[in-house]
């Protein structure tokens, strides 16, 4: 029999959960608001210092969205993260050093047209040698574990990460590695144009005119190709996939080859624009990176794309921003704190589908 208490309350606990929606998507508000506020206030604060910045964080976020594809991509496919990930870039880093300053000889005395191909030269071999590199950590540490239970390919994964860390320490050193001698870019530091009144420089132009090519051809073979549609399948159903004919194994290498191919070259943009590199630089892009891809929605290729952009915005506005700004000790507190505010409010990120857990 039912009471009158009971009447009452079913009505009431019923209408709670409309009732958090409401509440979070005031929140989601009044945490944009702010967030445009301070932006507007910055801008009026100092429009050229507010260009200049913005400049530097769409360079950032296209070094980040080449490194935060090889995550989504490798989660799409096997749901691993892949924390090696952000160490092949690194390597990549220190590849494009030995190949452009140790044996073609780049120091920035060369033409323009002499850099150019000596560039690419680089970028080959750093894409290649991260692919294949990326390639083997598969199949010698994760592969086995492909049906183990998920935190052993995750501290596998981890492990990797330092090993790569110290491999790279051993055969490079400890210290910072500049891109030259002398420590300057090897390309010309002159202005090519102005935005704003702001100068924007050769360097800059390379990596956003590199990336975006580079994310083009990711989505068309991703979308388009026969190997592309053979990742999507297994992304779906790795069983059914098999029965299907399709080679699971040489379709995941696939994928592993074409995350490393993309770190190689992020690594290769990233040391051409800040002439310099650690054995440990990794581990915090890395961070960075795989923060992107779960903020866009992880295994969302244009989801990692607009996560990256995000990221080095936020980084670039905190770091070079003055008018009630942080600073640059608060980046990554600052990164991860809006992490989780879009998790809490939208846990697939911003781009991602909420589905359910794969058996």
């Amino acid at each position: 029999m039912t009471t009158r208490a009971q009447a009452v309350r079913r009505p009431t606990l019923a209408a709670l959960p409309r009732f958090t929606k409401q509440i979070n998507r005031v929140a989601q508000w009044v945490i944009v608001g702010l967030f445009v506020v301070w932006v507007v206030g910055n801008f009026l604060h100092s429009p050229a210092q507010f260009v200049s910045v913005l400049l530097l964080g769409i360079t950032l976020g296209a070094i980040y969205a080449l490194v935060a594809l090889g995550y989504t991509l490798v989660y799409g496919i096997i749901e691993l993260i892949n924390f090696a990930n952000g160490d092949v870039f690194m390597l990549g880093t220190m590849v494009t050093i030995t190949v452009a300053n140790g044996w073609l000889g780049l120091d920035g005395s060369q033409a323009w047209y002499v850099t150019v191909p000596f560039v690419l030269l680089a970028l080959l071999a750093a894409m290649a040698l991260c692919g294949a590199l990326n390639v083997a950590i598969e199949r010698i540490a994760y592969r086995p574990l492909r049906n183990a239970p998920k935190l052993a390919p995750l501290i596998t994964a981890i492990g990797m990460s330092f090993l790569l860390q110290n491999i790279g320490a051993a055969i490079w050193g400890f210290n910072e590695r500049p891109l030259t001698n002398t420590g300057n870019s090897i390309f010309p530091a002159n202005t090519l144009f102005k935005i704003g009144g702001v100068p924007y420089q050769a360097k800059s132009l390379i990596v956003v005119v590199t990336t975006i090519p580079v994310l083009l051809i990711l989505r068309y073979l991703v979308q388009s190709t026969k190997s592309g549609k053979a990742m999507r399948a297994v992304a779906q159903d790795m069983d059914a996939s098999r029965m299907m004919g399709i080679n699971v194994d040489r379709t995941i290498a696939y994928t592993f080859a074409l995350g490393g191919a993309l770190a190689g070259a992020a690594g290769t943009l990233f040391v051409m624009f800040q002439t310099s590199t650690r054995f440990d630089l990794g581990f915090q892009l890395g961070l960075f990176a795989f923060t992107a891809a779960v903020l866009g929605g992880i295994g969302n290729l244009t989801g990692a794309a607009l996560g990256a952009l995000l990221i080095g915005l936020i980084q670039a506005f905190n770091e070079g921003l003055s008018w009630h700004t942080p600073g640059s000790d608060w980046t990554e507190s600052i990164t991860f704190a809006i992490l989780i505010l879009v998790l809490v409010f939208r846990p697939q990120g911003l781009l991602g589908e909420a589905t359910a857990d794969r058996a």
